[in-house]
């Protein structure tokens, strides 16, 4: 049975995203907890890949995914919702793995309240299907970037199952109006700004399935340029078969002024 600890995440983001398919990725928070069994990841491999965030080097944005391999990166995307990435490789290489779609296996409700579906429509294998709907249904934003994965499982001196890790409170600025406005809004218990009693602190973590399942492979999802070369890229690893698995579509052309 694999026990990751933090170096378990170090390593190359094309072995790594094979090896999270089948696994849970756990967020919770005051409001409770949502777990995905991940179906769908792209892997980025920084400097080496026109596609990646990272390809043209460290940025404010992008800073996370130059850190150690086993935490989160989060970004806010086209103006309109947020994905969820897990860092891989030593720090200092910019590489990372998107969670493109996984299937809810704990915390159904609360995934659904966050989004807005109805409850005669609360399937688990479409409440996370797609980047925004991984992060929206995890009710992650900005304040999440770079959270550490917690291992469930201790091992070569991982930190303990459960252990819970508090992050400092994000700078404002650093926040897509959404958020900010959840991290400044008043809140009862509040004196002059500052909470009277603290949140809970929120936590992730990552269980490997004990083997992973059989996987495809094919071009990512969306990216233009070079990077969405299928032949040179085919980067995308999923799960056949799973309902939550989205469908492939290519990058959008650019419309010239």
């Amino acid at each position: 049975m694999l026990t990751p600890d933090a170096t378990w995440f170090e390593r190359d983001p094309l072995e790594l995203a094979p090896l999270l398919l089948g696994g849970v990725l756990r967020r919770a928070d005051a409001a409770g907890t949502v777990a995905l069994r991940l179906t769908e990841v792209e892997a980025y491999r920084g400097s080496d890949d026109p596609g990646a965030h990272t390809f043209r080097g460290k940025t404010a944005r992008n800073a996370t995914m130059f850190g150690p391999g086993g935490h989160v990166y989060c970004y806010f995307t086209y103006g309109m919702h947020h994905a969820v990435n897990i860092v891989a490789g030593p720090e200092g290489l910019g590489w990372g793995v998107l969670v493109r779609a996984g299937s809810v296996v704990e915390g159904h409700d609360l995934a659904a309240e966050r989004r807005h579906v109805r409850r005669s429509t609360r399937i688990a294998g479409e409440l996370a299907r797609g980047p925004g709907n991984v992060a929206q249904a995890l009710g992650a934003t900005l304040a999440d970037d770079g959270a550490p994965l917690v291992p469930l499982f201790a091992g070569r001196g991982g930190r303990a199952a459960g252990a819970p890790v508090t992050r400092p409170a994000p700078h404002p600025d650093r926040l897509d109006p959404q958020a900010r406005a959840e991290l400044t809004a008043p809140r009862a218990g509040r004196v002059g700004g500052a909470a009277a009693v603290s949140r809970p602190p929120v936590t992730w973590s990552f269980e490997p399935a004990p083997t992973p399942p059989p996987h495809t492979t094919g071009p990512r999802v969306g990216v233009s340029g070079p990077g969405g070369d299928a032949s040179a890229y085919p980067w995308r690893f999923w799960i056949p078969g799973e309902p939550s698995v989205s469908a492939y579509r290519p990058a959008a052309p650019r419309k010239r002024s």
